[in-house]
């Protein structure tokens, strides 16, 4: 199983949240730009070009770290990539409403994981459940 490090899960959580902060604020998409790209690159290529030179910041060794599942976090990624190219789009498209909701949307999930909850997880894991259940009832 493919693992990454929670301080660099956490650094990228970090990251959504304060774009999210700063493009609400000032009223822009272009704060929510950064995670996107990042995490749009990451997702089709596998290179995290903020996190990839961060891990050069760790101190201890990579294993060291609590470990997390590249599988569920791919999946958030997606989530994150699609609510923020939603957020941008709205943005783009003059619809106040769509901008702040989907950046409120993918700022509280960031903000609820660094505070422990996965909502990403929670959504994968009931999807996986349903989709057993059905393999099993057929």
């Amino acid at each position: 199983m493919k693992t990454i490090p929670k301080p660099l899960v956490t650094l990228n959580q970090w990251i959504i949240v304060l774009a999210v902060v700063a493009a609400l604020s000032i009223q822009s998409i272009w704060p929510l730009l950064i995670p996107f790209l990042a995490n749009g690159i990451s997702l089709a290529t596998g290179f995290h070009p903020i996190l990839a030179p961060a891990k050069k910041l760790l101190k201890n060794p990579l294993s060291s770290y609590v470990q997390e599942d590249v599988g569920q976090l791919r999946f958030n990624q997606f989530m994150a990539v699609a609510f923020l190219g939603t957020a941008i789009a709205g943005g783009l498209a003059g619809s106040t409403v769509i901008f702040v909701a989907a950046s409120i949307m993918v700022g509280l999930a960031a903000a609820i994981a660094l505070a422990g909850f996965c909502v990403g997880c929670f959504i994968r894991f009931q999807y996986q459940q349903w989709k057993y259940r059905r393999s099993v009832s057929s």
